[in-house]
C-alpha cells in the first residue's frame, strides 16, 4: 500500500471525537487531514483526493449519507473510500441505509482502536485491487483501441458479446451496437465465396468442449472501403482464477499485404522456374547446329567446300546467338546491382535507326517479312548513349520480326509528338507489326522481368522475357518510357518508344571516315595467351588465315621469354588464367623496359564498365569481350 497517497479526510463535527480518530489513524502512520461539516469535506475531497473519508453521519449542514452520495456520484471521486460511523444510528436500517447510499462499510460507535484501523486497512486494500484492476482495464482498453487487429470477447457459453475493439467499424463495416444484438452479424461482411465455410466452423466450435478450442482461419472480408481484404482470423480460451474457461477471446488480424507479397513470390517463382526452362532451352538450341556443322569442316568428296563454308555460316550465326544470350544476361545482372552506366553525347537518330536496322535484317530477311521505314528528312537528335539506344530499338525489331508468321509487315515510324503546355518536346519511335499480338491483360505485365506472355497453342515459347524488361529500363535511363498497344491475340502490336528531343534541324552530312585499315595483314606477329586450349587455337588457325602470324601458349610463365624471343607487336592476354590473373601480367609487361612497347589486348568474358577501366589501368591498349566480332579484333591489333 506503499504506493498509493494514504491520506485519509476525517469528517466529524464532534471536536473530540474527531480528535481521538485522528490520533488512532496517525499513530498508524497515516496522513489525516480534518473537516466539521460537510461542505468543508466535500471542498476537501475534490482538492486533495484521500484515499478514504472517515465520515460521521450526522453533520450539522448536510448529513453525512448525503456527503457520501455526492462524493460517489462525482467520477473524479467516485473511486474514494467512504467508511462511514454513528454514534446515534447503530440500528440494523441504519446500517443498511448508509450502504445503499454508497458507503464501502458502516461502523456503530463505540469504536475500539484496533477495530478503526483494522477496517481502514481492509478498505484500503480493497482500493490497491480496484486500482490495479481499472489500471489493468485502462492499458487493456488503449492497447485495444490503438492497434489494428481487431480485439473481441465472447461469453461462454452463451457466445454473448462482451467486448468488440474500434478495428471492428474500419474493417468489418458493422457497429458494435448490432453486433451485441446478433454475436453473429459479422457473417454478413465475410465474402460470399468463405461464409458458408466460416459459418458451419463457428457452428461447430459452438458444439466443441471449450477446453479445446481450436480455431485459425484465413478468408475475405468485404471491408467498409469497399475493398476485399483477407483476414486471419484465431480464438483463445480464456480462463478464470480456477482455470475453468469463462470466455473465449478472437483476435482478427488484416493479412491482405501479407496474401499480396506471396502473390508476387509465387509469380516471381513461376517467372524464374520458366526463365531457367527457357534458359536451359535457348542454350542447347544453339550447340545441336554448332556441333554437326563442326563435324561437317572434315567433310570431303564432291561438293565439301560449299558444305563447309554453309557450316561455317551456321556456326558463326548460332554463336552470334549464344553471345546475344550471355549479353542479355550479364545486363540483367548490371541491372540488379545498378552498374549500367551511360556514355551520353548528341545521337541523331537516324544513324540509331540504321544501326538498329543492321543488328535486325538477318532474321527480318530470313522470315521473310517487308520493312518499311518511315522518318523525317530533317536531323532529330538526342542525348543518349548511341549504342544502347541502337540496343533498344534493334531488340523491338527483332521482336517484332520473331512473332510475326512468315511474309509480315513491319513498320518502323519516326515522328516528333507535339508538345504539352511548359513541357519539352518529345519523339516518338514506334514498331508495328501484324503479328500474333498480346492479350489486354498480358500488356500491363509485359515489361516485367522474366516475364513470358502466353503463346498461341500452335507456337513454342521464344525468348528469356528480358528483352522487354532490358529495353525499358535503358530507356527510363535516357528519360524516356517505353509504351506497348496492341488489340490482342493476332491482331499485331506496336511498341512506341519516347524519349525527350534535344533538337531537330537540316539533314546532316555525314563525314566519311577513313578507316586506314589495309586489306592484309602484312605479317604482324601476334602472341595468344589464353587457358581454353580449343579457343586458343581456334583463333591462331584464324588469325593465320588472316595473314598474321601467330604464337600461342597456355602457360603465363612462359610470356615473358617468347616475346623476347618472338618479338611480337601484339599480345592478346585472357585475363582468367590459371596462378595468375591477365592484370599482373599487364603490370609486368609494361614494367619491362625491353616489352612496355608491345600492345595489350585483354581477351575476356568479363565486359562490364568496371572491367574495362581496370584493364586500362593495368596496361591493357584495348579491351575485348568474348566472342569478339572479327572487325573489332582486327581494329584491336592494330589500334583503330
Amino acid at each position: 500500500m506503499t504506493n498509493l497517497p494514504m491520506r485519509i479526510l476525517n469528517v466529524d463535527d464532534n471536536d473530540g471525537a474527531r480528535y481521538a480518530k485522528t490520533r488512532i489513524l496517525q499513530s498508524a502512520g497515516f496522513d489525516v487531514v480534518e473537516a466539521a461539516n460537510g461542505t468543508d469535506a466535500l471542498d476537501i475531497v475534490k482538492r486533495l483526493r484521500p484515499a478514504l473519508v472517515l465520515l460521521d453521519v450526522k453533520l450539522p449542514d448536510i448529513n453525512g449519507i448525503e456527503v457520501c452520495r455526492r462524493i460517489k456520484a462525482e467520477s473524479d471521486s467516485s473511486s474514494v473510500l467512504v467508511l462511514q460511523t454513528s454514534a446515534a444510528l447503530t440500528g440494523r436500517a441504519d446500517k443498511i441505509r448508509g450502504l445503499e447510499g454508497g458507503a464501502d462499510n458502516y461502523l456503530a460507535a463505540p469504536i475500539e482502536a484496533d477495530e478503526l484501523i483494522a477496517n481502514v486497512n481492509a478498505l484500503l486494500r480493497m482500493r490497491v485491487i480496484q486500482d490495479d484492476l481499472r489500471d489493468s482495464e485502462e492499458r487493456f482498453r488503449q492497447l485495444t483501441d490503438n492497434i489494428d487487429d481487431v480485439f473481441w470477447m465472447f461469453s461462454v457459453p452463451g457466445r454473448e458479446l462482451v467486448y468488440v475493439s474500434p478495428a471492428y467499424a474500419a474493417v468489418w463495416g458493422g457497429s458494435d451496437a448490432a453486433l451485441r444484438a446478433d454475436p453473429d452479424d459479422w457473417l454478413g461482411a465475410v465474402h460470399a465465396d468463405d461464409r458458408a465455410h466460416i459459418g458451419a466452423r463457428w457452428a461447430q466450435l459452438a458444439a466443441q468442449a471449450h477446453d479445446d478450442v481450436h480455431y485459425d482461419e484465413e478468408f475475405r472480408v468485404n471491408a467498409a472501403d469497399g475493398q476485399v481484404r483477407w483476414v486471419r482470423d484465431r480464438l483463445f480460451p480464456v480462463r478464470d482464477g480456477r482455470g475453468d474457461v469463462y470466455r473465449v477471446a478472437r483476435v482478427t488480424s488484416d493479412i491482405s499485404a501479407r496474401k499480396e507479397m506471396e502473390a508476387l513470390l509465387r509469380a516471381a517463382d513461376s517467372n524464374k522456374n520458366q526463365f531457367l526452362a527457357t534458359l536451359a532451352h535457348e542454350l542447347r538450341n544453339p550447340l545441336s547446329p554448332i556441333r554437326n556443322a563442326a563435324a561437317l569442316l572434315g567433310a570431303t568428296g564432291d561438293g565439301a567446300a560449299d558444305r563447309q563454308a554453309r557450316a561455317r555460316e551456321v556456326i558463326t550465326r548460332q554463336v552470334d546467338h549464344l553471345a546475344h544470350l550471355v549479353d542479355d544476361l550479364l545486363d540483367v545482372a548490371r541491372i540488379s546491382e545498378g552498374k549500367i552506366v551511360l556514355r551520353n553525347e548528341e545521337v541523331d537518330l537516324k544513324g540509331v535507326i540504321n544501326q538498329a536496322i543492321e543488328t535486325a535484317s538477318p532474321l527480318i530477311a530470313a522470315r521473310g517479312h517487308t520493312l518499311e521505314v518511315q522518318q523525317p528528312q530533317e536531323s532529330i537528335c538526342v542525348l543518349g548513349d548511341p549504342v544502347r539506344l541502337a540496343q533498344s530499338i534493334g531488340n523491338l525489331l527483332h521482336n517484332a520480326a520473331k512473332f510475326t508468321p512468315t511474309g509480315g509487315a513491319i513498320v518502323l515510324k519516326v515522328a516528333l509528338a507535339e508538345a504539352e503546355s511548359g513541357a519539352n518536346q518529345r519523339v516518338h519511335v514506334s514498331v508495328r507489326d501484324n503479328g500474333i499480338g498480346i492479350a489486354a491483360e498480358n500488356v500491363p505485365r509485359i515489361f516485367d522481368m522474366f516475364a513470358q506472355i502466353g503463346a498461341p497453342p500452335d507456337r513454342a515459347q521464344e525468348g528469356l522475357g528480358i528483352g522487354l524488361s532490358l529495353v525499358s529500363y535503358l530507356l527510363e535511363l535516357h528519360g524516356g518510357h517505353l509504351r506497348a498497344e496492341s488489340g490482342g491475340i493476332g491482331l499485331g502490336s506496336t511498341f512506341t518508344v519516347d524519349l525527350p528531343l534535344l533538337r531537330a534541324g537540316a539533314p546532316v552530312q555525314p563525314a566519311v571516315e577513313d578507316t586506314g585499315l589495309p586489306e592484309v595483314a602484312g605479317g604482324m606477329r601476334v602472341l595468344l595467351v589464353d587457358d581454353n586450349i580449343d579457343a586458343m587455337e581456334m583463333m591462331g588457325f584464324l588469325l593465320a588465315e588472316m595473314g598474321y602470324e601467330a604464337r600461342t601458349t597456355a602457360d603465363a610463365s612462359e610470356i615473358e621469354a617468347i616475346a623476347r624471343s618472338h618479338r611480337p607487336q601484339v599480345i592478346v592476354l585472357d585475363i582468367g588464367l590459371p596462378g595468375v590473373d591477365g592484370y599482373e601480367v599487364a603490370r609486368r609487361l609494361k614494367a619491362n623496359p625491353e616489352l612496355a612497347h608491345i600492345r595489350l589486348v585483354a581477351h575476356t568474358g568479363y565486359g562490364s564498365p568496371e572491367d574495362r577501366k581496370r584493364a586500362h589501368e593495368a596496361g591493357f591498349d584495348a579491351h575485348l569481350v568474348k566472342p569478339a566480332e572479327l572487325a573489332d579484333l582486327e581494329k584491336a591489333l592494330r589500334g583503330d
